[in-house]
């Protein structure tokens, strides 16, 4: 089956009503052009990195306004769309990294918690502590949509191909990987890892990524959209835009036939470390 998906590439800021109605407009111009499917990427209503830390607006999500903007836009347009990520704080008032599926109604098919924090100090002197904002996901998630399986990770999660294999084998064609990657990994990392997740699952790979300046923080952009052999079919280079593909669910078929290396998975005892003897 065929359909056309689209990344919205945007750089948000700390004013939430200007970057929402920002990416709304982007998102309008992909529908435009024919996308079923507009995948947002992380944060991509709110990001600002200061002295304080990590400031990503963070709501409950029955009053998170990005959200309630989104539903009434998917059922107005009739198009699917993947929030790439907004804050949300649940019932215990703790921060979520949450990715939500909004279908072609406005109903909210399904939600990501990330799994994976993002707690690194770069050489260039910016600090991440993703883990002192949120509380990281515990599952794993697959959802259905009208043409195949999608499922859903978070930036930082693409260092872990495990997750990648999972949702493979529980039947994901299309993976989603919603970013706001920063500068300095993504130019060393970011084309290699999404081509091989592509590569290792035989799935489409779908990465929205902002780009530009957040106050401190500095992302690549380069949202991709890679088929199920790792060709990179489309990039949207480090500026303001969309880009646009078209899926083809039979490529991955043939991708998993030529290569089956999901019905390969053996089961295996972790390492065991032999020390050398001393030999005198």
């Amino acid at each position: 089956m065929k359909f056309n998906v689209a990344c919205v590439q945007n750089c948000a800021t700390d004013d939430l009503d200007a970057t929402i109605n920002d990416s709304v407009t982007l998102t309008r111009e992909a529908h435009d052009a024919g996308a079923q499917l507009i995948c947002l990427p992380e944060f991509f209503s709110f990001l600002n990195l200061d002295a304080t830390g990590l400031n990503v607006a963070p709501f409950r999500e029955v009053e998170h306004p990005t959200l309630a903007t989104y539903r009434r836009l998917s059922k107005e347009l009739r198009v699917w769309i993947l929030l790439g990520s907004i804050a949300i704080l649940d019932d215990t008032g703790k921060k979520r990294n949450r990715s939500i599926l909004l279908d072609s109604d406005g109903d909210v098919v399904t939600r990501y918690d990330k799994i994976h924090m993002f707690d690194v100090n770069l050489p260039n002197g910016e600090i991440y502590r993703e883990s002192d904002v949120f509380v990281p996901g515990d599952a794993a998630v697959n959802a259905d949509l009208p043409w195949c399986t999608l499922g859903l990770t978070v930036c930082y999660d693409l260092r872990f191909p495990h997750l990648y294999r999972s949702l493979a084998h529980a039947g994901a064609c299309v993976i989603s990987v919603p970013a706001a990657f920063t500068r300095t990994t993504g130019r060393a990392h970011w084309h290699v890892m999404l081509r091989s997740r592509a590569i290792e699952t035989g799935a489409y790979i779908v990465a929205p990524c902002q780009y530009g300046d957040h106050g401190r923080a500095k992302t690549y952009g380069h949202s991709l959209i890679i088929d199920p052999w790792g060709k990179i079919l489309e990039d949207g280079g480090e500026e303001r835009g969309y880009i646009i593909s078209e899926i083809d669910t039979e490529e991955v078929d043939k991708a998993r036939q030529m290569i089956p290396a999901l019905d390969h998975d053996r089961d295996y005892n972790n390492p065991v470390q032999h020390l050398l003897r001393e030999v005198s």
